[in-house]
């Protein structure tokens, strides 16, 4: 056979299978168009839901933190409520003292001592502790206030006088006491 001999069906034939059809190709395209929309879709619905999480955490943190203000004024505000309500007596028992127009020195002096009992009890209900250090005690900056330092046999340091009892609440030093210390042996 020639070369014109040949079927004419080959040619046409391997042209056809290495280009696809314009219609294959399109209908190609759109469905990976579609799938493409449709990804995105998706994760423009992912991100929307975590956008709106987002915002739901921002107000959940707002509302912590507004309330942690509010608990903090309430505390501030009423905190001290407690130590009030065990003072009240403790007034209650002065204004009966005064309101007696006749009392002896012993009568006062006994109203006195009831008072002062009740007082320290309000104090030790509400963690108020006396800081009184005894002639001899080592000087603690933090617990007492030098007012005055002066020569003596006791070793530097040494309380050697009371001036003033301090106060301190849940070990936290609301007044040092006032004290004069040894300066050791001059």
């Amino acid at each position: 056979m020639t070369a014109s001999q040949e079927p004419v069906d080959q040619a046409p034939q391997s042209e056809e299978q290495s280009t696809p059809a314009p219609a294959d190709s399109v209908e190609a395209l759109q469905a990976e168009l579609a799938a493409l929309r449709a990804e995105l879709e998706a994760a423009q619905a992912t991100v929307n839901e975590q956008q709106d999480q987002i915002l739901r955490n921002r107000a959940e943190v707002e509302n912590i933190r507004r309330r942690a203000q509010d608990d903090v004024a309430k505390a501030r505000k009423f905190g001290i409520e407690s130590f009030a309500e065990s003072l009240v007596p403790v007034k209650d028992s002065l204004e009966a003292a005064l309101a007696q127009p006749d009392q002896t020195l012993e009568a006062l002096r006994e109203g006195v001592e009831v008072t002062l009992k009740q007082l320290a009890g309000a104090f030790e209900r509400n963690l108020l502790k006396e800081i009184a250090p005894a002639q001899g005690d080592k000087f603690d900056p933090h617990l007492h206030q030098a007012i005055s330092s002066v020569p003596a046999e006791q070793p530097a340091n040494t309380v050697l006088q009371l001036l003033q009892k301090g106060y301190a609440i849940a070990d936290r030093t609301l007044r040092p006491a006032l004290v004069v210390v040894s300066a050791g042996q001059g």
